[in-house]
């Protein structure tokens, strides 16, 4: 079985490297293996993975750091961060960077593969062709948001930056309008249940996305909080080009 993807493993540790790449060829995958973030930028400069495989904990720039640095170039590849054992924080931390899924270490190669698995299918950029043009955009409020190019622009054509995971829970808000959408649910659809749930993750990317949208964060007019059952997007949103 060849799958046809290629992955790239971002970790310091030697043995762990060779075990991944070891492992995940004999499931079909390409891999690469890199110690650092020098490494990985110098791989990324010729190549463009499917997937990247990164330890947050990593000599000079950590995961984090560099989960934010290409989240912050628009490279959207899905990116599965390794972490210490009981590191919430980090993964929370982690998420509001763009991060797809996360696996605290020690891991089974197995589980590990799992989650490549879910997160390439549930990845559109990679599993499957962009359907919007370049000009399909919703409209709601002060803004528009691109779909194709996932671009969130204010009505002076200012460009605000978003990471995937912002992106993914805006995209899910407009598509949902006027509805209340519980924790869970917007894991579901923003994320896929094969991620895992992290309340406070949802909460700390809502209020990022208030902070970008909304003329008062702290009283939001566009995300509403409901008490004991979620959140709501009172804006109206119109499809157009």
């Amino acid at each position: 079985m060849h799958t046809g993807k290629q992955l790239l493993v971002v970790d310091d540790h030697q043995e762990i490297r060779d075990l991944l790449k070891r492992f995940l060829e004999l499931h079909g995958y390409q891999v690469q293996g890199v110690a650092d973030g020098q490494q990985m930028r110098q791989h990324l400069a010729k190549h463009q993975p499917d997937l990247i495989i990164l330890d947050v904990m990593l000599p000079g720039d950590d995961g984090l750091a560099l989960c934010q640095e290409l989240r912050g170039q628009g490279n959207l590849v899905p990116i599965i961060m390794l972490t210490a054992v009981g590191e919430e924080i980090d993964r929370i931390v982690g998420l509001e960077m763009g991060a797809d899924d996360y696996l605290p270490k020690p891991f089974n190669p197995r589980e590990l593969l799992a989650r490549i698995k879910a997160v390439l299918r549930r990845h559109p950029i990679i599993e499957a062709p962009v359907t919007a043009s370049s000009d399909d955009c919703l409209f709601f409020d002060r803004w528009t948001l691109n779909l194709a190019r996932r671009e969130l622009c204010d009505d002076n054509k200012i460009t605000v930056s978003l990471s995937t995971a912002e992106f993914n829970l805006l995209q899910v808000f407009t598509h949902h309008p006027h509805h209340v959408l519980s924790r869970d649910q917007l894991l579901d659809l923003a994320r896929g249940r094969e991620a895992q749930a992290f309340d406070r993750a949802i909460d700390t990317l809502v209020s990022r996305l208030r902070r970008k949208l909304e003329v008062d964060s702290k009283q939001p007019q566009l995300i509403k909080t409901i008490w004991g059952g979620g959140y709501l997007f009172a804006a109206d949103v119109r499809h157009g080009h």
